[in-house]
């Protein structure tokens, strides 16, 4: 959590920080959440079949997101969940505290993020800040401004569709 916070105080990035006891989905980090305005976001770290490429899939916590949907946008490519060791290999981030603030560790900017553009419209997005135990909300220009900092790939996606 320090490594982001600096980050953002380094970009001039105004948040604001709740903490709380450990999270592990969505579903239980509602109940925390009641006060805190903006979108909640989930995010499902990603891998093709043959484990060469990583993405990290941000999205509003009541969208659908079709893995089936990024396989074709893809060309065909099969996606699925990255396991354990792969989320600690590219993001220094366990289950439960994924977040686009992991790609703070990917130095070789490695993953792809895929941002759900209904997101684009929010006044303010909240993540983890690299743990389970708080929630960091900024507006979502600052946090485009960040994933510019970080030099990872982004692209937006139309989940609706």
């Amino acid at each position: 959590m320090k490594a982001v916070l600096e980050t953002l105080k380094g970009l001039n990035i105004n948040y604001k920080l709740k903490e709380h006891e450990a999270v592990f989905t969505v579903a239980e980090a509602d109940r925390f959440w009641t006060d805190i305005k903006g979108v909640h976001c989930k995010n499902l770290f990603l891998r093709d079949k043959k484990g060469r490429q990583h993405y990290l899939v941000i999205a509003d916590k009541n969208t659908d997101v079709s893995i089936q949907q990024l396989n074709q946008m893809l060309g065909g490519e099969r996606l699925g969940f990255a396991s354990e060791k792969r989320l600690h290999k590219y993001l220094q981030l366990i289950p439960g505290s994924v977040s686009p603030f992991g790609v703070i560790n990917d130095t070789e900017n490695h993953v792809i993020l895929f941002i759900d553009q209904t997101l684009r419209d929010a006044v303010a997005v909240s993540f983890h800040p690299n743990v389970n135990t708080a929630t960091l909300t900024l507006s979502f220009p600052d946090f485009e401004k960040f994933l510019q900092h970080s030099g990872n790939v982004y692209r937006y996606v139309d989940f609706s569709s």
